[in-house]
């Protein structure tokens, strides 16, 4: 099950669980509460009613005494009052009072006088000097039609002369126990809701964090360029930084290592020809031929020197996750720059650096000034070694037509890139041999790749229509 379900769920069944027994606690209380208050209410009637009708039993008038004719007209009073809501309209009492022996001498409903009730508890306890209370069916069969009977003794002096017994149909209480039960219920599905709403934010927060970090890890995996996506101070966040300390930790340890080796194998070619010119240098040879090997050492040593100084540039691309410096860069006088500054060694080859400044506005490219720089003298210099001379290198500053950004274009006449080259261009040290049979270090279009791609673009080279290779390195005007 995917994490986030995992998640979820037991997130969900702690809150259900919990909500689900504190709501069923809730509901099976309001019932017995309603009921605890009425029986208190009874209590307090029938000891009121007691006192008031102990005068008409002890003169043996209480069934056509001033308190029958009182309760009678209480009964024939309407009744209109709204409880919580709940409209009333009748009085919803029974009340009869019983002699010493139990015998019913009073009944409010004219039903049951002269029966025998004293074997009910309220009115058997109440005799004996106890509470008396209980609780009957009127019908037997149905469980609904309880009544709540509450006795209180009608006294004469100290001793107990009879009892008052005020009854009440459990039923009346029954809309305030459904309606209670609603709201408790209605109240607890939001709960719940609201619940189920933070676990799936939670959820979600989580899952979507775990995601970035996976993510961020393939990326890492893969060998391309990506910012820790955490910031703040989550758990997820210090996870995301932990990750990304020991990602810089192995990169950088393989980085030295890969970097050790690929300088020690690139430079064994240019030391074994300087260690052998040195050798040959110690004999006797003619001047020609000593000039010769000098020169050789040399040009070795150049190499040597171009191969480290471009390969600790490019490593210093290459460990860069982003660009630290931002600011706009005018290209169209960046690229005019760099013109005038090849402009000699062109003259050199006799080779015409042909740039094309745009014909409208072009935006700034916002990056980094030096880097950008070095990357279009790559694209220039690498024109310059395939250029044959006599021929023209055309350098053009355009809008990219699909997107919000600009295309530089440098477009050479040389031989063109041959088809089993096409793959390996951007290969560090690939090099294909210059019209002159000398070789490059191999380093500068992937150099310009790592500036593109640290600048959010691409670059792309093929051989140009009519022969020639043509360079193409496109930036997004955002950076």
């Amino acid at each position: 099950m995917h994490i986030g379900l995992r998640i979820f769920f037991g997130f969900f069944l702690i809150v259900g669980l919990a909500a689900f027994l504190t709501l069923r606690v809730f509901v099976q209380e309001v019932k017995p509460g309603v009921r605890q208050a009425m029986e208190d209410t009874l209590v307090d009637t029938a000891n009121v009613l007691a006192v008031l009708a102990a005068d008409d039993f002890k003169s043996g008038h209480v069934a056509d005494g001033n308190f029958a004719r009182r309760l009678e007209n209480l009964r024939e009073s309407p009744v209109d009052a709204s409880v919580w809501g709940l409209h009333k309209d009748v009085i919803g009492y029974r009340i009869y009072i019983t002699d010493a022996q139990g015998i019913v001498r009073f009944d409010s409903t004219g039903t049951d006088i002269g029966a025998d009730y004293s074997r009910w508890n309220d009115v058997y306890l109440t005799l004996q000097g106890k509470y008396g209370a209980r609780s009957t069916r009127s019908d037997p069969n149905d469980e609904t039609s309880t009544i709540m009977y509450v006795a209180a003794p009608i006294r004469d002096g100290d001793a107990i002369v009879g009892a008052l017994t005020v009854a009440k149909p459990n039923q009346s209480m029954a809309p305030f126990i459904a309606r209670s039960q609603g709201k408790i219920l209605t109240y607890g599905m939001l709960l719940i809701g609201g619940a189920a709403v933070i676990g799936v934010g939670c959820t979600l927060w989580l899952v979507f964090g775990l995601r970035k970090l996976q993510r961020y890890a393939r990326a890492v995996a893969a060998g391309e360029r990506a910012a820790m996506p955490l910031r703040g101070a989550s758990e997820l966040a210090e996870l995301g930084r932990a990750v990304e300390t020991m990602r810089l930790r192995l990169e950088d340890k393989q980085y030295v290592e890969h970097y050790i080796h690929t300088l020690t194998h690139e430079m064994k070619s240019p030391l074994a020809a300087i260690g052998g010119a040195a050798e040959l240098l110690q004999e006797d040879m003619p001047a020609a031929d000593r000039a010769r090997f000098l020169g050789n050492i040399r040009s070795q040593s150049q190499r040597l020197d171009q191969l480290i100084r471009k390969l600790l540039a490019l490593a210093e691309v290459e460990q860069r996750q982003r660009l630290e410096n931002r600011e706009p860069v005018p290209l169209a006088d960046d690229i005019a720059q760099i013109v005038q500054s090849l402009e000699p060694r062109a003259r050199q080859r006799n080779v015409q650096l042909r740039w094309q400044p745009p014909a409208h506005s072009i935006p700034a490219v916002t990056g980094d000034a030096f880097l950008l720089r070095q990357a279009i003298v790559n694209l220039l210099e690498n024109a310059l070694d395939f250029a044959p001379s006599g021929s023209v290198i055309d350098i053009a500053l355009e809008s990219a037509s699909q997107q919000d950004g600009v295309v530089i274009r440098v477009e050479d006449r040389g031989p063109g890139i041959p088809d089993y080259a096409t793959g390996r261009l951007f290969e560090r040290f690939y090099s294909l041999p210059r019209p002159g049979g000398d070789r490059s270090t191999g380093l500068g279009l992937c150099m310009v790749r790592e500036v593109a791609h640290l600048h959010g673009g691409e670059v792309t080279v093929g051989n140009r229509l009519g022969g020639g290779a043509s360079a193409v390195l496109t930036l997004p005007v955002s950076g």
